[in-house]
């Protein structure tokens, strides 16, 4: 298949013309309105330093289904203990540039560039984009963020800088989304952590036809005010 070019024109090829690697189109910016017609047509950017942009929709896709979050039960111990301080929309500037600094401290590559970071959190202000923070000792020790359309949640990266903090923000997540009817999690590509929490692959074809429908009330949510206690004790009391 071949690698489509995109013009000024705020458009996408459909999906399935995308390569086997699940690359779809090269070019295009980085606006708001280029982004969400995007992540509408189940279309991620994903590209380095020095790369032109580069937009992905692979096949299979991997997801998660909210009643099908898996927390194991030394996790669920810890936030029985309350060990970490969830709060969301509190600091997803604070977020981001971790996801992006961690990658680099450990000399990995990452997509998360200035002009990403500069994206997404313009997609913040405009109630699309959020991010979910574990804070110990007074201090960010993990969190994720991603985007919230329609009845999907789509993440994006996730960090952490102290042992199970982006796994109980994960976990947070999850369940809040899940008790606002929130239908699936992106996880886009296969990765062995997220599948541990009951993450699974399904084909393209599918993931399409779900994420449609999730998107039939397609709105912005403005920042996220959630209730931590309500959410701890939803998942304290799951029988998984």
């Amino acid at each position: 298949m071949p690698v489509f070019l995109l013009s000024d024109n705020i458009t996408f090829p459909p999906p399935h013309f995308a390569r086997k690697d699940g690359l779809l189109a090269i070019g295009g910016d980085l606006s708001r309105e280029r982004l969400l017609l995007a992540y509408r047509k189940g279309i991620f950017p994903w590209y380095s330093n020095g790369e032109p942009i580069l937009w992905w929709s692979p096949d299979p896709r991997l997801v998660l289904y909210p009643e099908e979050l898996r927390v194991s039960r030394s996790l669920k111990k810890t936030i029985r203990k309350d060990r970490f301080l969830i709060t969301m929309d509190k600091a997803f500037f604070k977020v981001i540039q971790s996801c992006a600094e961690i990658r680099l401290s450990k000399k990995q590559p990452t997509w998360i560039i200035p002009e990403m970071i500069d994206a997404y959190c313009q997609l913040h202000e405009s109630g699309y984009a959020h991010s979910v923070e574990a804070w110990y000792q007074g201090k960010l020790a993990g969190g994720l963020y991603g985007l919230a359309l329609g009845k999907c949640f789509s993440g994006e990266s996730m960090f952490t800088q102290v042992t199970d903090a982006s796994k109980t923000a994960f976990v947070y997540m999850v369940t809040f989304v899940k008790s606002l009817g929130f239908q699936m999690i992106d996880c886009q590509v296969k990765t062995s952590h997220l599948m541990s929490f009951g993450a699974r692959e399904i084909p393209r074809k599918t993931y399409l036809q779900q994420l449609e429908k999730t998107l039939e009330n397609f709105q912005a949510y403005g920042k996220w005010n959630f209730d931590a206690d309500l959410i701890r004790e939803l998942i304290i009391e799951e029988k998984k």
